[in-house]
């Protein structure tokens, strides 16, 4: 299904920011090729080089391409040559026959070009720079796509700064030419040398008022360097440019990864109304919308992208069935989850079963998981994981932990299930099976960051096993190093082993990372521990906001509020 920031991503551009053709040359009148006698060593070369190239044989195809080239005067066999030996992965033979087809048909700007792009390949520039010039001057009307296909060739060059002092030289002889300029931003910017990158991307705005791709490179720039900025210049750029498509659609994206929502989707909107016909424009603003629970707008949204025929719309059912049930209606929510088909209507079924539980069907729900039809393990386990936490949610822990127990005597190696299994034995305060089935996940799946890390957190609260709880929370840290909840851990087992400042350090990053509720309230409680219970209180009052019931933040309140 699409998430607010991949939907916000995939929303699509007019162009490419920087277009590099492959051919970037206009079109020129190739000579005649000369009349040469087909001999029978001529033939059979010909037939070798070809038949060995229909099998796959590179390497039989170019040499017998190359002895072929010895023996003709035709440009035609030297190109071919060129392109079969550079296939076969050889550099220099491809240079050879590239050379030979220059000297052959001395005009071909392909020629210089694939001589080129061998040279830079080879870390050769110098060698490389006469012919970038002689394909540049062959452009005339066309050079600034010339030089925009200059920093995808140049890419392939691990010295960065000797690329910058190769493309400053080339666009010495165009001045006035904004492509140019982009060239030398893009060189500048990849040798890490952003004042002047942008120095340069303010020429060529001045050379070509308005140019997108050169106010997408410069606001990409100044993302990285100053949020400030970047806003500042988007704006700047917007109020005279109000039509730019790209710019604001970049705009919109940035202002979803700042998460800046409310802003993000106005720019949406203003895409939505100046281009009605595009779908992902009102899928993302209904996904921002649902992420600030105007549930009443989302629908609308949603239902506009549905109209204008997105792409996944078995993903927007799934929303517009979720954001239904959010509004607890429950009649439109299951007409959504039950339209969805295709690979996710397995998914939707389940979510149906979801929502009967939330409306105290719970023995309704559990029945219509067991009469789903499946057909692999993978949606076996489904049914039963969701079948579990159905039961979780309604305190039922230990039919919860039989269920779960029940489907591991079938698949007493599914990793999913280990994990649940151990998720429901620490409900009912079985500490040895969850550390057992923990142990036995990490066997079967020794790369699993979750397990390592609830391991970890588990020692860590339910025991004094404070070093040990520290080698799995560190091994989860390595194998998903900014995962929110496994900060969440290491700060825990800080506090429990009285290092209140740095307990305090890692759970204000971790709650950066991610606002959940549980992080707020571990947070709250060690500030409340350290004596700064009025900042305790601002985080557990911000977290209660959107989650006003929920049982972690009640319960730290619950704990200390007699203090």
């Amino acid at each position: 299904m699409i998430s607010l920031l991949s939907a916000c991503a995939n929303v699509p551009e007019n162009k490419l920011p920087y277009p590099a053709p492959s051919v970037i040359a206009k079109e020129i009148q190739r000579p005649v090729p000369p009349k040469q006698e087909l001999n029978d060593q001529t033939l059979y070369s010909l037939l070798l080089a070809e038949i060995a190239l229909q099998r796959g044989e590179l390497g039989l195809a170019s040499r017998a391409y190359k002895d072929l080239l010895q023996n003709t005067q035709d440009y035609r066999v030297a190109e071919r040559a060129a392109q079969v030996a550079l296939g076969a992965q050889n550099a220099d033979e491809g240079l050879a026959a590239a050379q030979r087809w220059l000297a052959l048909e001395p005009e071909s700007i392909p020629a210089r070009q694939t001589i080129a792009g061998i040279l830079v390949s080879k870390g050769d520039l110098n060698q490389a720079k006469p012919h970038l010039q002689k394909i540049l001057a062959a452009e005339s009307t066309n050079v600034g796509q010339g030089f925009l296909f200059l920093n995808k060739l140049l890419a392939r060059h691990a010295n960065k700064a000797e690329v910058l002092a190769l493309v400053q030289d080339l666009g010495k002889d165009y001045p006035n030419l904004p492509e140019a300029r982009v060239a030398e931003a893009r060189a500048a910017w990849n040798a890490d040398n952003k004042p002047l990158a942008l120095q340069m991307l303010e020429i060529a705005l001045s050379q070509r008022p308005g140019w997108e791709e050169a106010a997408l490179f410069k606001a990409q720039a100044l993302q990285s360097t100053s949020t400030a900025k970047a806003t500042e210049f988007y704006n700047a750029y917007l109020r005279d440019y109000p039509r730019s498509r790209d710019v604001r659609l970049a705009f919109a994206r940035f202002l979803v990864q700042e998460k800046q929502y409310p802003a993000a989707r106005d720019e949406f909107k203003r895409l939505s109304t100046d281009f009605p016909d595009q779908a992902d424009v009102p899928l993302a603003i209904g996904l921002l919308s649902m992420q600030l629970k105007d549930y009443d707008a989302a629908e609308v949204y949603l239902r506009q992208a549905l109209d204008r025929g997105v792409k996944d719309d078995d993903g927007v059912r799934l929303y517009l069935g979720h954001l239904n049930e959010e509004r607890q209606r429950w009649d439109e929510a299951r007409q959504w989850y039950e339209a969805v088909e295709g690979a996710q209507a397995f998914n939707a079924q389940i979510r149906v079963a979801g929502l009967l539980a939330r409306q105290g069907k719970l023995a309704e729900a559990r029945a219509y998981l067991q009469k789903l039809d499946v057909t692999t393990n993978q949606q076996r386990t489904q049914v039963v994981s969701a079948e579990a936490a159905l039961l979780r949610d309604a305190k039922h822990y230990q039919e919860a932990f039989e269920v779960l127990a029940k489907a591991l005597e079938k698949l007493p190696n599914h990793p999913d299930l280990l994990y649940d299994y151990a998720m429901a034995a620490e409900k009912l305060d079985r500490i040895e099976v969850m550390e057992t089935s923990l142990k036995k996940l990490i066997q079967v799946k020794p790369d699993n960051a979750h397990a390592y890390n609830a391991l970890g957190y588990t020692l860590a609260d339910r025991t004094t096993r404070f070093e040990e709880a520290k080698r799995y929370i560190e091994q989860a840290i390595k194998l998903s190093p900014n995962d929110a909840f496994i900060l969440d851990s290491l700060g825990w087992l800080q506090f429990r082993m009285k290092d209140h400042l740095q307990a305090i350090s890692t759970l204000r990053h971790a709650l950066s990372v991610r606002a959940d509720p549980e992080i707020a309230a571990h947070l709250g409680e060690v500030l409340w521990v350290s004596g700064e219970k009025s900042e305790a209180k601002k985080v557990w009052d911000s977290a209660l906001k959107d989650n006003p019931n929920h049982e972690a933040i009640l319960g730290a309140i619950q704990k200390y509020k007699a203090q």
